[in-house]
């Protein structure tokens, strides 16, 4: 399948890659299907992009390669949602955002995919345990410049 990105330009993805959140993504309720690309060999960072819209992209990552503790309160109600039974066949992913000279993750808002049936869901966390601007690195000088133009 082709999808225009303005990141990326044409890219082609496999349609068993493409991720459907029914409910979409906190602000984007109306944009359920996403693809995760790879842009770099570092595999720490990706994008999640959107098939419905080519300016709607966000950079994820998994959180445990920052906070190696970090846990997922779930309710059974909202596994259910994406017909999940458990967080073993999960895949977790929290939005990225540069703040100034660091990157910080969304750790009250986790994306849950379903890695069988590419289901997902964004969590709203309840507890205040963590917080939505979690700083995960500070930006090296040599890549500032890089990040800020593809962030």
């Amino acid at each position: 399948m082709r999808v225009n990105t303005t990141r990326f330009g044409e890219i082609e993805i496999d349609q068993q890659r493409i991720m459907n959140f029914p409910k979409g993504v906190l602000g984007f309720p109306d944009n359920s299907l996403y693809a995760l690309l790879q842009t770099n060999n570092d595999g720490s960072f990706f994008w999640l992009q959107s098939i419905e819209r080519p300016e709607l992209a966000f950079v994820v990552c998994d959180p445990v390669l920052f906070i190696p503790d970090y846990q997922v309160p779930v309710k059974g109600d909202e596994l259910q949602q994406i017909d999940l039974d458990s967080l073993k066949n999960a895949q977790i992913l929290i939005i990225v955002n540069k703040v100034g000279k660091s990157l910080t993750g969304n750790l009250q808002g986790p994306l849950v995919i379903n890695v069988n049936n590419r289901q997902g869901k964004q969590l709203v966390l309840s507890e205040k345990k963590y917080s939505t601007r979690h700083p995960l690195m500070e930006l090296p000088a040599s890549s500032e410049k890089q990040v800020c133009q593809t962030a």
